[in-house]
């Protein structure tokens, strides 16, 4: 199994110990704050996700052939959300985060427990992660 299918399914693990929606709140919330600092140059608004109610910054880098993603949101559960998405997505190959479907956020039940427009948010955010990979791919395949 790949490291991004591993990374999946110790997230699923770990909200299966979870017996409520409050606990699994808590636990992303508290992956937002161990979220590493985003610099203040990637603070631009081209690397804003669109379609988010909160403010969110998504950047991604490409380093030896691997997808790095950095971000951040002025507010708490969004930056959890960002960074659950993060410890799945980044430090991945593009081909594997292409491949790699959202779906453990129904698995975990997510999805279920977000408002209408922090639902729509968080699609927008797993959107700009596939077109980062998505453009990273095109790169690579052109030997640049």
């Amino acid at each position: 199994m790949s490291a991004i299918g591993d990374r999946v399914d110790s997230l699923v693990e770990q909200f299966e110990k979870f017996s409520n929606w409050e606990d699994k709140y808590k636990a992303i919330i508290g992956l937002g704050k161990e979220l590493e600092a985003l610099p203040e140059e990637y603070r631009l608004e081209e690397n804003k996700v669109k379609g988010c109610q909160s403010q969110v910054w998504l950047y991604g880098e490409l380093k030896d052939g691997k997808v790095y993603f950095h971000a951040d949101s002025d507010a708490a559960i969004v930056k959890g959300i960002i960074a659950l998405l993060l410890k799945v997505y980044s430090n991945a190959t593009p081909d594997e985060i292409l491949v790699t479907k959202p779906d453990f956020l129904e698995t975990i039940g997510l999805r279920q427990h977000l408002s209408m427009s922090r639902a729509n948010g968080l699609s927008s955010m797993v959107k700009q992660i596939s077109v980062y990979a998505l453009a990273f791919k095109t790169k690579l395949s052109m030997g640049l």
